[in-house]
């Protein structure tokens, strides 16, 4: 009689290799450090910086501002149009994937807060309501505009613009004048959020070196500030830090560290996306909703969408076109943050966590197609518009110059579009696979988590790639 073999229990607590024992926890790789350059390290740690670019910018904002109050009626004739929606406003994004916030280190708005907190500041705490709903304000008031501009035209009006620019600026005095830091940039500024989602897929990151703050006893200067240096004015400790978010490269906290262990480093760009340990739900419906903006800015750019308008008002009777405009707004919007909770409901259905937990997760990993889809709209207007910054600016000094505004032909354009939405879909797929790849450690479950999510970001892919194909119209 032949014995039967038995497979020995697993020693007790070894791993069910039939289990998902959880998600991978190992910490992420450290680029290189920037502040081991010399050059580097004296500009960050010089009272110069940021105040070298502050100035400029300053000036140019002023000069813009007063353009778009007093200079030209027409969009087409202003400077102050040309510089903020034609340069400045594509140009912009690009900065965050390069350097993250560095943008709002320089802005005029923040170095008008800090200026205004001298003066006549109270320095109140941030009401309890804004750290907590912050972003859901960012994310209304982004929508808000977006909805303003194609109701009220206010990008084709120099003075709707200028008028723009009033409203934040009171906003921002105000916000100094009563709270602490830069309240409006951390919790208030559109631009903020924007700035905060799309810094995430950035190739520059400031971090503490853990091992040297462990045994720090400075008392979070590097927080806190000192006599000759101002806090952190996004509200951020840099030792806890794991995202790029609320860190704007202002520099104070290297500049107050006894320590040296404030690094600035080089990584890969959206690397951050799959290392996040606490997601946030408003973050992820921020970059969707700001997917559906560039599907409405594209569509409403489309020649095709004059017939819509007349087949809407011969079948509906609607002439209306803020209603119209509403209903298309709303329904682009809600598009991509549908597909991203239908896809979370699938992918919830086999890998046992909610379906508010996956949207939550895997929004992040839309970030890099909602960049690109972003920077591939805005790259139109820079090249196909861009010679009107010239012409505007020059005949504000009495030049008389006129001519083709565009820079380059429409298919070097589209080309250059699609490159990146090539991009984007990579990067977005890859960090999808990075992220279930990091949570997940089972075949299966990595499988029915990905497909659903690789599925809408192939299909908003394609709707960005169709509608690049047709032609659009100018905004100058």
């Amino acid at each position: 009689m032949t014995t039967p073999t038995l497979t020995p229990p697993p020693p007790a607590g070894a791993p069910d290799p039939d289990v998902d024992p959880g998600p991978d926890r190992t910490p992420p790789p450290v680029g290189r450090n920037l502040m081991t350059i010399p050059w580097v390290a004296r500009s960050l740690r010089s009272g110069w910086y940021p105040k070298v670019f502050q100035i400029p910018v300053a000036a140019v904002f002023g000069f813009v501002a007063y353009q778009l109050l007093a200079g030209p009626d027409r969009a087409h004739d202003n400077a102050g149009t040309a510089l903020m929606w034609v340069l400045w406003w594509p140009v912009v994004p690009i900065v965050f994937v390069l350097l993250g916030r560095f943008w709002c280190a320089v802005c005029p708005f923040g170095a008008l807060s800090d200026a205004v907190q001298k003066l006549v500041g109270v320095n109140r705490p941030v009401p309890r309501f804004l750290k907590r709903y912050g972003i859901w304000i960012i994310d209304a008031s982004f929508l808000l505009i977006t909805w303003a501009d194609h109701v009220w035209g206010v990008v084709e009006s120099p003075w709707g613009s200028g008028v723009l620019l009033l409203l934040l600026t009171t906003a921002v005095i105000a916000s100094g004048a009563l709270f602490q830091r830069r309240t409006f940039c951390r919790y208030l500024c559109f631009l903020g959020g924007l700035s905060g989602n799309y810094a995430r897929v950035g190739m520059v990151e400031l971090r503490a070196d853990s091992a040297i703050c462990r045994t720090c006893k400075a008392k979070a200067v590097c927080y806190n500030g000192n006599e000759k240096v101002a806090g952190c004015p996004l509200f951020t400790f840099p030792r806890t830090m794991e995202d790029s978010a609320n860190c704007n490269l202002c520099a104070n906290c290297i500049k107050s560290c006894p320590n040296d262990a404030i690094q600035v480093r080089l990584r890969k760009p959206t690397s951050e996306l799959w290392f996040i340990t606490k997601p946030k739900v408003e973050h992820s419906y921020l970059a969707m909703a700001i997917m559906g903006i560039v599907l409405i800015q594209n569509v409403t750019m489309l020649e095709v969408w004059t017939d819509v308008l007349a087949w809407i008002e011969a079948t509906t009777g609607i002439t209306s076109y803020p209603v119209i405009f509403t209903v298309a707004f709303a329904v682009a919007v809600s598009v991509p943050v549908g597909l991203l909770a239908v896809a979370s409901r699938v992918a919830a259905a086999r890998n046992l966590e909610s379906t508010t937990l996956n949207f939550t997760r895997f929004g992040y990993a839309l970030i890099p197609l909602d960049v690109a889809g972003h920077l591939a709209h805005n790259l139109f207007h820079l090249l196909a518009e861009g010679g009107s910054v010239y012409y505007t600016v020059a005949n504000v000094f009495g030049a008389g110059v006129s001519g083709d505004v565009a820079l380059v032909g429409t298919g070097t354009i589209q080309v250059l579009q699609f490159a990146l939405l090539a991009l984007g879909v990579a990067g977005s797929v890859y960090t999808a696979r990075r992220i279930v790849h990091r949570r997940y450690r089972t075949a299966q479950r990595r499988h029915a988590t990905l497909t659903p999510y690789v599925a809408i970001i192939a299909l908003l892919g394609a709707v960005n790639v169709w509608m690049f194909l047709l032609p659009m119209a100018h905004r100058m």
